[in-house]
């Protein structure tokens, strides 16, 4: 930590005089100090290492963490850049995985007795990104087993309630960024791993489109459906990490002022399911962009659409089995019996099911882009209430179903709050390949959305 106090540097970020807990700043404010050199990349893993230390013991948001290596990694490239090399875009950053992603110097453990001490010895692609952009992986961050939803669930707690879960199955990561334990995370979506958590624990966070990122090394549990995703605490990171990883759109989009900007709200076919909280945030939401000069307009999905929550759950069922099979045939007595279920029992999608699923999902899909196409976003619940008491499961997922079959970007806006006072998210989202528009786009609603919490 910094000792120091005052002032703030010309171009409005914090200088290092102005610090004193570097795990108050997000990753853009964090790159800005590392990267012009106010701040080495030892002193900022440090910081986030102290937090860890000191509220880890409540939270327990960590499977597996590396202090020692993380120091040593930092000094490296502190070490490097004294000597001129070049400063990645996140120079410096503390970062958790969710523990499916392959790491080569930390073991892989998946959240499962099957796989406890492994270590694969080989980083994910999408870690050997983050890597070569200088980031700094703290450790890995807990997981539902297989990040399945099925199987063992993580202690984790939430970390402003630790009577309630954080969500799943992304839980460990979701909240080690809510509690500053880290300034980005990595995770993934299968049916609202990512987005479901972020809405509880209030974070923001991006589920990119279906293939935008590499999943080479990431353990599978839906081939058609999983995705990396990423968690932050602003909008600016989001987009930091989407520029590191390249994403870019199939149609260009150009920012635009409020009152030139078009958004939809759709309440979905899940909307019953939603709280009071939840429907009365949404309602003051949309008259707030509509105050704002937003052309705010409903948006009713077709008939076929109300079949997509039972396609998601019909292909991850459907290709969790052949993603489990090794386990089951290799390991059956280590095996959770939820998983067994799946593949044997009662969770067994026959293969003509699964083809119908497949099927819905890809001409929806079709639709679904053309219906939003004409909108910088769509607006949707994230979640169906505040996070659930611990031991209650890790909450609803129907509010992200039918994104991840559809394959759209999402991201969520921690901009409402519940009757307990706990985060609700709201998201956006738009056509396949439209992520840097919703990230453009989020970045001027955020503002206004916050006003109606």
């Amino acid at each position: 930590m910094l000792e120091r106090d005052g002032g703030r540097d010309r171009g409005g970020v914090p200088g290092p005089e102005s610090v004193t807990d570097l795990t108050t700043l997000d990753a853009s404010a964090l790159t800005a100090l590392t990267r012009s050199g106010q701040v080495r990349a030892e002193a900022v893993v440090r910081a986030h290492l102290n937090r860890v230390a000191a509220r880890d013991a409540e939270v327990m948001a960590w499977a597996w963490l590396e202090p020692e290596a993380a120091i040593a990694a930092a000094r490296a490239l502190d070490a490097a850049a004294a000597k001129g090399a070049a400063r990645g875009p996140l120079f410096g950053v503390p970062i958790g995985v969710k523990d499916v992603f392959q790491t080569k110097d930390m073991p892989t453990q998946q959240g499962s007795p099957l796989y406890a001490g492994h270590r694969p010895g080989i980083d994910a692609a999408s870690i050997d990104t983050l890597r070569a952009a200088g980031a700094i992986i703290l450790g890995k961050t807990t997981t539902v087993e297989f990040a399945g939803g099925f199987g063992q669930h993580p202690p984790t707690r939430h970390p402003l309630d630790h009577d309630r879960s954080p969500g799943g199955t992304s839980s460990g990561t979701a909240a080690a960024v809510a509690d500053r334990q880290i300034a980005l995370g990595l995770g993934t979506q299968t049916a609202g791993s990512t987005i479901r958590p972020a809405s509880f624990c209030g974070v923001h966070a991006m589920k990119p489109s279906w293939g935008a990122v590499s999943r080479e090394g990431v353990k599978f549990i839906s081939v058609s459906l999983d995705t990396v995703t990423w968690m932050a605490r602003s909008v600016e990171d989001l987009e930091l990490v989407s520029e590191v990883y390249g994403l870019s759109d199939a149609v260009p989009w150009a920012a635009r002022p409020l009152r030139a900007m078009r958004i939809g709200v759709c309440r979905t076919p899940a909307w019953d399911a939603a709280s009071d909280a939840v429907r009365e945030g949404l309602a003051r939401a949309a008259e707030r962009l509509a105050a704002a000069g937003v052309a705010v307009s409903d948006i009713d999905l077709p008939d076929a659409f109300s079949g997509l929550r039972d396609a998601q759950l019909a292909v991850m069922m459907g290709e969790a089995r052949p993603a489990l099979l090794n386990e089951y045939r290799s390991h059956p007595t280590l095996l959770d019996p939820r998983y067994i279920d799946v593949i044997e029992g009662g969770w067994h999608v026959p293969p003509a099911k699964l083809r119908a699923a497949l099927d819905l999902g890809a001409r929806c899909r079709i639709t679904f882009d053309a219906l939003a196409e004409p909108f910088d976003a769509i607006l949707t619940p994230s979640a169906t209430d505040e996070a659930p008491i611990f031991g209650n499961g890790t909450g609803n997922a129907a509010f992200n179903q039918i994104w991840s079959l559809l394959h759209v970007p999402c991201i969520n806006l921690p901009v409402l709050a519940g009757p307990n006072g706990l985060p609700i998210g709201l998201t956006l989202t738009g056509p396949r390949f439209s992520d840097r528009r919703l990230l453009t786009t989020a970045q001027s609603v955020e503002p206004v959305l916050r006003n109606a919490a």
